[in-house]
């Protein structure tokens, strides 16, 4: 099996700025994924997030957490449970308002990371979906403005606690789907592992290493690229020994955005517009309302239900 793509960031400043552009590429044609080094976030920033987020879960979710799986008797199933996963979450909002004043047992240092955490991915995520943009051959701020809502991007933060199970067989960390969204920053934790992708039929792991960040592209991405970039199945297999700690951050389109295929990128056969575009045209909150209820089935019957819906019809290509 081919290695899991990492790519070095720092590479972009010099002689082998080609050689990682066509990395970035392959990786986004290829896997839906890839891990960055030398991302420009510091790793003093990214240990403080660690130690303060492993410290919150200790202090305010664990207990919480055993008492909720033994509440739903999920440390003595005996058959494969398919409606529940071995997690423990909660989520911060950043775009296009911010949450974190608001969310309980947070200590204000903890509060203080993880907004300063929160811009660094921002500006990283947009220096990311500029760097696709130009493997596309698409104009310079083509993809941010394909995600813009009338009030911009939006932008949330999943923190999750993947504790130690008793019966990883039968229960999984999150179950197999496709993310939503744009793009996607994971801070996962570098000693626990747990995180795979699907990959020509075959489930393979995203290797835990220190300080890099982890990027997936989500079905947005998919349907602005008319297809070039795919999102990818995933999933966390729990693990009967440590905690697996993960900070995944969605770079999303606004809630009123309209995503539809870039015209840069739709082949022109003809005059049958519908033809030339393998995705439809729609709202973004209408796609988040369908996934909601459907977000761990295969993602073409949702593009499906879009076009089925009426989407808002063939794009000008011209």
């Amino acid at each position: 099996m081919e290695n899991f793509p990492v790519i070095n960031l720092e590479k972009l400043n010099g002689e082998e700025r080609g050689a990682t552009m066509a990395k970035i590429k392959d990786a986004c044609e290829n896997w839906g994924f890839f891990e960055l080094l030398n991302h420009g976030i510091s790793h003093e920033l990214m240990d403080a997030v660690e130690r303060l987020t492993k410290e919150h879960y200790k202090r305010c979710m664990e207990q919480r957490f055993k008492q909720l799986m033994a509440s739903k008797g999920l440390e003595g199933v005996q058959a494969e449970v398919h409606d529940m996963d071995w997690e423990s979450t909660f989520h911060l909002q950043h775009l296009p308002y911010s949450n974190i004043s608001e969310i309980p047992d947070l200590q204000d240092d903890y509060r203080k990371i993880m907004k300063e955490f929160a811009v660094k991915l921002e500006k990283l995520a947009e220096e990311l979906l500029e760097l696709l943009g130009e493997n596309l051959g698409l104009e310079k701020g083509y993809l941010k403005k394909a995600l813009c809502g009338s009030k911009g991007p939006t932008f949330a933060t999943k923190v999750s606690n993947y504790p130690p199970c008793p019966k990883p067989d039968l229960i999984k960390g999150l179950r197999a789907h496709t993310d939503a969204g744009g793009i996607i920053l994971l801070f996962q934790d570098d000693k626990v592992s747990g995180l795979q992708l699907l990959k020509d039929g075959h489930w393979i792991d995203v290797p835990p290493m220190r300080h890099s960040i982890v990027i997936n592209l989500g079905d947005q991405l998919e349907v602005i690229t008319n297809g070039r970039y795919k999102s990818v199945l995933h999933r966390v297999i729990a693990q009967t020994d440590g905690n697996r700690m993960s900070i995944a951050s969605f770079y999303n389109p606004g809630i009123d955005a309209v995503i539809y295929p870039a015209p840069a990128l739709v082949e022109k056969e003809g005059d049958d517009e519908e033809k030339n575009h393998v995705y439809p045209k729609f709202v973004f909150e209408d796609y988040m309302k369908l996934y909601a209820g459907l977000k761990f089935q295969a993602k073409e019957p949702r593009f499906e239900a879009m076009r089925a819906t009426g989407g808002l019809g063939p794009i000008a290509t011209a």
